[in-house]
């Protein structure tokens, strides 16, 4: 893993410290995990075994900046309506899909070479991400805080950093010859030699989630989130037929996390 990712990781903890610190703002833990639907270019587009095929898990550490309690005093802090209503949420997770094609072009009743191919072609990706999103909250944290059995629904957007790596294989044998390798995958793309890559790398991407809370104890939350993460790159499946040719590959990887949370108030 290259070492700017850990430089990241550093300066992201030592920014939501150091801001929290400075201003004596409370702090929040938690963990996370769900399953993923990642949307690439493995299987037919708007396929529901498509979507229902290629998921996987994901997991991850949360921690918040509560702006609407000082540690320091065990109090509230004045009241304004960014405190009562955002959270600045960081976070680490990891996540892993395996993937395959599905849909009409693999379906039973073919049995071209092309077919075969498709059928034969498999892949996984691994994310490691980092990032930050603020939260907004339409209702009191204040209120929802003081309550137990009380709901704080919210939505959120950010920008992560994530470091993928992406395999394609083939079980019909190495991939780049044409007796494994279905004909779109041949053509050269993004300065790479072929439409598919065996590679190591790191993207930004935008997060936008939408959720809720449920105070379970005064100190205790449960959460359910919903994400959309949206790369700006193409490569982070492993695939990437050239998109001037290629047309129905052209949109950038993307994935939905359905996540369960347990959230913790330090004191």
């Amino acid at each position: 893993m290259p070492k700017h990712f850990f430089y990241i990781l550093l300066i992201l903890l030592g920014f939501s410290n150091k801001t929290s610190a400075q201003l004596g703002f409370s702090h929040e833990v938690g963990i996370i995990a769900g399953p993923i639907a990642f949307q690439s270019d493995y299987g037919q587009r708007y396929d529901s075994k498509t979507n229902a095929g290629n998921t996987g898990l994901g997991i991850g550490i949360i921690h918040y900046i509560n702006f609407s309690y000082a540690a320091e005093c065990n109090c509230y802090t004045p009241e304004t309506y960014f405190n009562d209503h955002f959270k600045l949420r960081s976070e680490l997770s990891y996540n892993k899909t395996d993937l395959e094609h599905f849909g009409k072009w693999v379906s039973d009743e073919r049995t071209s070479l092309g077919a075969d191919q498709l059928r034969a072609m498999k892949g996984s990706t691994q994310l490691t991400n980092i990032g930050m999103q603020l939260e907004y909250f339409p209702l009191s944290i204040r209120d929802f805080t003081a309550r137990v059995g009380s709901i704080g629904p919210f939505i959120s957007l950010g920008a992560q950093f994530s470091y993928y790596n992406a395999k394609a294989y083939s079980t019909l044998g190495e991939l780049g010859t044409p007796l494994s390798t279905y004909p779109k995958y041949l053509t050269p793309s993004d300065n790479r030699p072929y439409g598919f890559s065996n590679e190591s790398n790191s993207v930004w991407s935008i997060v936008s989630s939408v959720g809720t809370r449920y105070k379970l104890t005064p100190l205790r939350d449960l959460m359910i989130d919903l994400r959309f993460q949206y790369f700006f790159s193409n490569w982070v499946d492993g695939l990437n037929p050239n998109p001037e040719i290629y047309k129905e590959n052209k949109a950038n990887d993307w994935l939905v996390w359905l996540n369960v949370g347990y959230i913790y108030y330090l004191q």
